[in-house]
């Protein structure tokens, strides 16, 4: 697939990492550090503008590495680039831990999954149909 896509920063454009990997991972394209607080939430530039073919978006989610290591992570992960979106692509990072976290330009931040998505057309029911699971939810099975 091809995705159409403007690179403002100096960083290479992002690629997977290994053969089958499903993410790329995203950099921060920023002209001074950020020092992220415990529990502070910051938008972080990319330099990156993407134009998805329809049907299609880019799910950005944490870095494993970073969220193990650092308690760092997306406050709405996934987070949904849209086909019909052109702005810059920005992360939208939280500090779950207890001790300051230092971004600097370059820094792998995060991860960018493109998946196709179906568009759907709501039939309105009176009833759904049976199943073994019917409405429980939330810890129903007790383990």
């Amino acid at each position: 697939m091809n995705i159409k896509i403007i690179n403002k920063s100096e960083h290479p454009l992002p690629q997977y990492e290994t053969a089958h990997a499903a993410g790329m991972d995203l950099r921060a394209s920023i002209t001074e550090e950020i020092i992220l607080k415990p529990l502070q939430r910051i938008l972080v530039a990319t330099g990156l503008f993407i134009e998805l073919p329809i049907g299609y978006e880019a799910q950005i989610r944490p870095r494993s590495g970073l969220a193990y290591k650092h308690g760092i992570s997306i406050v709405n992960s996934p987070g949904t680039i849209d086909a019909d979106y052109r702005g810059e692509l920005k992360v939208l990072l939280v500090n779950l831990s207890d001790t300051v976290f230092k971004i600097v330009n370059g820094d792998r931040i995060a991860q960018m999954v493109i998946a196709k998505h179906e568009t759907v057309v709501w039939q309105v029911v009176e009833a759904l149909g049976e199943t073994g699971r019917g409405e429980g939810g939330y810890g129903h099975t007790g383990k």
